[in-house]
């Protein structure tokens, strides 16, 4: 018995991940999958459930796919649960990036006030998943999907009553098969040294076939005025030439928000204005794509999902998990404990660099310091991860604007205030934990 469950279930991800178990079953052979979700997303439930099904029916192998909206039934005796959870789902999201731009702050899900306010409402629900865990499925993996992954994931390991814990996200493969392309080569030619935090995370070094080829990639994305490797979900704005040769490394999409602040901001203002906010987009896909689901004939996952920004998602999960079923010993892209891998972040907080995998977990190879030219970033964006952490676990108001006050995004204490009270009036049901708070 190998026994996968996935809390979130209904997500337009899964896919993705039913699509990924099947192509690796020779070497992962899981019996059973069981989609979780709660009352509100039955229905998406229901719909992703069946084309999971017909996926498996399609592939003839004998994996057996569980619908509920019963957690601990679902959780007893797991192997490995993964996690992909939107607590307050599409409409809360539409808030996180509506109210920051009506105050003239960038509004991102995983960036700025958005991630934030993603986090104090997930990591609760997160930490009550890890102690129902703790009693159905003691010797149970947690692959954390849901974001924002760095912070979920430094909550855990801080106040998660489980050790054995991976947070991942799909942007470093999602990088490193986009510059395979860039370069016309094999995926499996190319390697990059990750490291830094999730959505904060820098290509230190790129090499093709063993040869370090970092500074002739930096100089192929500055020459092209789409930038070559960026994510479907950021805005693909030209990198200066000048900058990025300085910088040495190799920037993730993510970094436009703190390196180009007013060029996004000025663009999603505009966007905001004429066609509303990105998650006001995403709701419109994942309309498109639940219909799509719907299809009776539909037995394969959909090429169309990769515009909701979830492509080589089951690459990611499904490759962690058989490394840890077989103990692969091969090197993945994760976020796990730094156990001393980047010199100046603390041991027990969680970064994003190239980890060993093993049935033992992830096991991070050591970079050393980063580059000056980056670390003072990342040190202050972990400061904001870890203060974020301690609001969210304790409902203190006063945390709660000192992690949105010093996050790079939000210019002054006064308009973190005012965001803050308007985000938390605006996702109240979703924040018990702040019931007490100014």
């Amino acid at each position: 018995m190998l026994k996968i469950v996935t809390i979130g279930g209904g997500s337009s991800y899964t896919p993705e991940l039913i699509e990924g178990f099947i192509k690796r079953y020779d070497t992962l052979p899981v019996t059973d999958i069981w989609l979780v979700d709660i009352e509100d997303g039955k229905e998406k439930l229901e719909i992703v459930g069946a084309l999971a099904k017909r996926m498996v029916e399609k592939s003839g192998l004998p994996i057996h796919i569980h619908l509920t909206l019963d957690r601990r039934e679902a959780l007893k005796d797991a192997n490995f649960v993964t996690t992909q959870i939107r607590v307050g789902m599409l409409d809360a999201r539409v808030k996180d990036e509506r109210i920051p731009l009506q105050h003239g702050v960038i509004g991102q899900e995983t960036n700025g006030p958005g991630g934030l306010f993603k986090a104090l409402r997930t990591i609760p629900v997160i930490l009550d998943i890890c102690k129902d865990m703790e009693e159905l499925c003691p010797e149970a993996w947690l692959i954390n999907f849901s974001n924002p992954a760095g912070i979920v994931t430094e909550a855990v390991l801080r106040h998660g009553t489980i050790k054995k814990v991976v947070g991942l996200c799909n942007l470093p493969i999602h990088t490193k098969i986009n510059i395979a392309k860039m370069l016309g080569v094999e995926r499996n030619r190319v390697q990059v040294s990750f490291a830094g935090l999730n959505h904060m995370v820098f290509g230190l070094e790129i090499y093709l076939d063993g040869q370090k080829i970092t500074k002739k990639v930096i100089d192929m994305i500055t020459g092209d005025e789409k930038g070559g490797i960026d994510m479907n979900n950021v805005p693909d704005l030209h990198w200066d030439p000048s900058f990025l040769r300085a910088l040495g490394v190799l920037p993730c999409s993510y970094h436009r928000y703190y390196y180009q602040t007013q060029k996004i901001l000025d663009e999603e203002l505009e966007a905001f204005e004429n066609h509303g906010v990105r998650a006001e987009v995403v709701k419109k896909l994942e309309a498109d794509l639940f219909e799509l689901y719907k299809k009776p004939d539909l037995d394969i996952k959909p090429p169309q999902l990769e515009k909701r920004g979830g492509a080589y998602y089951s690459d990611a999960a499904c490759s962690l998990i058989d490394s840890i079923y077989n103990d692969r010993g091969d090197i993945q892209t994760v976020n796990t404990r730094n156990n001393g891998a980047i010199k100046g972040l603390p041991d027990e907080s969680a970064i994003e660099a190239n980890c060993v995998i093993t049935k033992e977990g992830a096991i991070p190879l050591a970079v050393g310091d980063l580059p000056v030219a980056v670390n003072g970033l990342v040190q202050q964006i972990k400061s904001f991860e870890r203060v974020t952490v301690e609001a969210a676990v304790t409902g203190d108001y006063d945390k709660a604007l000192l992690a949105m006050t010093i996050n790079p995004l939000v210019p002054s204490d006064t308009v973190a205030k005012e965001i803050l009270d308007e985000l938390l009036e605006a996702h109240k049901e979703y924040l018990p934990q702040f019931k007490h708070s100014n």
